[in-house]
Order: C-alpha cells, then sequence, then structure tokens
C-alpha cells in the first residue's frame, strides 16, 4: 500500500516516467544513480512497477500498460485485454448498463465494462488491489463510470445492478485451483449470484467440467490467438448452449449436439482443432465441417481427404503415416533434409524436445511430426500446414 501512495505523488508519477523503458539489465546503475535525487523506497517503488508494466503490457497493451499501476498477482491474473473487451461487449449488446464487478482484481475487467459504456461498481476485498483498481480508473480517464469498494463480495448489495460479474480467485499457495468449489468464493455462491440478477458471467477456468455447468447457464470457451484463455458461464442468455469463441474475430461455434463422428484411417489432411473447441467438446462438429472423422476415438485429431478450410481448426497435408519409430522418423528427416522440425503430440508420452535430441534435425527444409494413436496404435504422421 506504501509503495502505491508513493507512486502516485506527483515525484512518484514523474519517477515512473523516467524509468519507463528501463532495461532490467541496466536497473542496479538506474538505481544508483536515482537514489542520489530520490528516496530509496521510491526509487525501489518505481523500477518494480516498471518491470509490472513491461509484463503487463502483453496482456493491456504497451499505452494502457505504461498508465496503469499493478501487483504482481494482478499482472499474472488479470484478463487479457482483447478477452476483457469481448465479454464487455456481449454484456453491451444484452442491453446491460450496470454491472457489479466481484473480484475486481486490478480492475481490468472493469475498464473493458466501462469502455463498452457501462457503470461499474468494482469490489474486491484486498486493500492494495482494490487501491491499484482505483487508481487505474483514474489513470485512465474512467473514474466517472467505475466505483471501486473494497470489501467482501459475499457482502455485497447487487439489486440494484443489471448484471453481475464473478471472477473467483483459482489459484492458491500452492498453485491453481481445480476444484471450482475451492475457488474464493466457491463456485456454488457465484452461481447463487447470478441466478438473483437479470444477467451475470462468471469466469471459470477453461478445464471446468462439463458436468459442473448449471443447466440454465451457458458454457463459452474463448482462445485468443490460439490460446485457450477461459470459459464463461453466462446467465440470461441460452440455457444449456455450448459455446467455443476464437478472438480475434469473434468467430463462435455453436454445439448442435452432433454424435460422436467415428474413426478412420488417416487421408491426405489432417486437422488439429482450436483448443477451445477441444474444451468445449465441438470436435464432431469440425468433423462435419470438413467432411472427416477421427484417427482414434479418443484424441481430438480430424483427418480428411479433401481440404476444406474452417477458422476452427488449423489443416496440414500429410505425407507419410508411420508406426512409431524414431530411427525411421531420423532417416526419413535426414532424406528430406529436415532442419526445422515442429513436434505436435496427443496421446503420446514422448517428449517434443527428447524427440528433436534424438532425431538430430539438419537441412534447409521444414516439416511438422504428430505424435499420436491410430485406432488406439502409436503412430507418427509428417506433413506441413496446408
Amino acid at each position: 500500500m506504501n509503495d502505491l501512495a508513493l507512486l502516485l505523488t506527483p515525484e512518484g508519477r514523474a519517477l515512473l516516467d523516467e524509468v519507463r523503458d528501463t532495461d532490467p539489465a541496466r536497473e542496479l546503475a538506474v538505481a544508483t544513480r536515482l537514489r542520489r535525487e530520490h528516496p530509496a523506497e521510491l526509487v525501489s517503488a518505481a523500477l518494480g512497477q516498471a518491470r509490472l508494466r513491461q509484463r503487463a503490457a502483453v496482456k493491456f497493451g504497451a499505452e494502457d500498460a505504461g498508465r496503469m499501476f499493478f501487483t504482481p498477482n494482478g499482472v499474472e491474473q488479470s484478463t487479457r485485454a482483447s478477452v476483457a473487451a469481448y465479454r464487455a461487449r456481449r454484456l453491451a449488446d444484452s442491453g446491460v448498463t450496470s454491472v457489479a464487478d466481484l473480484c475486481c482484481g486490478i480492475g481490468g475487467d472493469a475498464i473493458a465494462l466501462a469502455r463498452a459504456g457501462i457503470r461499474v461498481l468494482a469490489v474486491d476485498r484486498d486493500p492494495l488491489t482494490a487501491a491499484a483498481a482505483r487508481a487505474n480508473a483514474g489513470a485512465l480517464g474512467l473514474a466517472d463510470l467505475i466505483e471501486v469498494r473494497e470489501a467482501d463480495v459475499t457482502q455485497v448489495d447487487t439489486a440494484g445492478y443489471d448484471a453481475v460479474f464473478v471472477d473467483p480467485a483459482r489459484r492458491g499457495g500452492r498453485g491453481r485451483i481445480f476444484d471450482p468449489e475451492a475457488y474464493s468464493p466457491p463456485l456454488s455462491w457465484a452461481v447463487s449470484a447470478a441466478r438473483r440478477a437479470p444477467h451475470a458471467a462468471l469466469k471459470v477456468a477453461p478445464g471446468i467440467p462439463h458436468e459442473a455447468v448449471p443447466e440454465e447457464a451457458e458454457a463459452e470457451w474463448i482462445s485468443d490467438g490460439g490460446d485457450v484463455k477461459e470459459a464463461v458461464l453466462w446467465f440470461g442468455t441460452e440455457p444449456g448452449a455450448v459455446r467455443a469463441t476464437l478472438l480475434p474475430g469473434p468467430r463462435t461455434l455453436l454445439s448442435r449436439g452432433l454424435p460422436d463422428p467415428g474413426v478412420r484411417p488417416p487421408g491426405r489432411y489432417l486437422y488439429e482443432p482450436d483448443g477451445a473447441v477441444i474444451r468445449a467438446h465441438l470436435v464432431a462438429e469440425v468433423a462435419d465441417r470438413v467432411g472427416g472423422k477421427l484417427l482414434d476415438a479418443t484424441i481430438a485429431y480430424v483427418t480428411a481427404d479433401t481440404l476444406r478450410p474452417t477458422p476452427y481448426a488449423t489443416a496440414y497435408e500429410i505425407t507419410d503415416h508411420l508406426p512409431f519409430n524414431v530411427k525411421r522418423l531420423k532417416a526419413l528427416l535426414r532424406e528430406r533434409e529436415v532442419g526445422t522440425l515442429t513436434v505436435k503430440k496427443r496421446g503420446s508420452a514422448v517428449e517434443p524436445e527428447e524427440l528433436r535430441r534424438k532425431v538430430k534435425p539438419q537441412g534447409p527444409h521444414a516439416a511438422t511430426v504428430f505424435l499420436t494413436r491410430v485406432a488406439g496404435a502409436p503412430a507418427m504422421l509428417i506433413g506441413h500446414p496446408a
């Protein structure tokens, strides 16, 4: 709290501007020079904040991150700005004009909501985190739309708001928490809060079991740039709907309740579904789009004889299908002068780096090898992006 208070003073803000682009390798020299003119505590706080802002640029963009205030946990646990903006647009498009943002963290979601024109009550029980959220609302010119309150979210009355957004803490002293009832607050509490509001969005881990999704909720898995970021349980939208949304875009694939696509031998093309598609259990929808089936009943690789581009899967042209054998793979790669080898795996215990060490790829060409199972048998499929 003291560090943040120091940084919010005119001297602190000026020092933050001065150390904005400090190279981590030069921190010691910069700190030594600055301590001749500023208190050591302020210099340390400014350099620490500069490091956090540099890390946060990946999530928030350099311009916003360069004005915001972060805690180490805040950088780690904040929603990527593109994902938060997508969620905020969905709420705004539903007619929501006010949101109670419970477990607001350093305010990333509150910022996105406010930029969508939504009035926000942002609540967090941690004093430093709430102070950072308040400072961020001011730094980005959104203080008129964001009220920050330091409180226990379970004690906050949300009756006057169109929607609630809950982002429970999913990390503890031992790392990530996988049991939804071990979230803080538990998922069951978040669901009860959602049921009391006209609209709600609950951010949960993408690995949430489908059976844990309430019947009246819509479940959406979101990826950004191919990386699965989160799942959201929506209330007040389409009960029972399941969708995968890919950013940028957005592109959304809705479940049609299709049966499993069946298994067939490898065709000319292999399709690797986006991670959000896999998490949403929508591989059958992708297989239907490309006219394909699975390589193995338990693995999310789709194969087909024709190329049908889809945003929901990456297509590869397969040149070779071999039983798993490192020596045969090494000989084939040497024969084709493959020096750049991309290793992908599903259903294989072999580690990509271990395989690269063994085959020692050399040459001007590139290839992709899939370590997987075909109808239950360990296999290697070699190809390249289609």
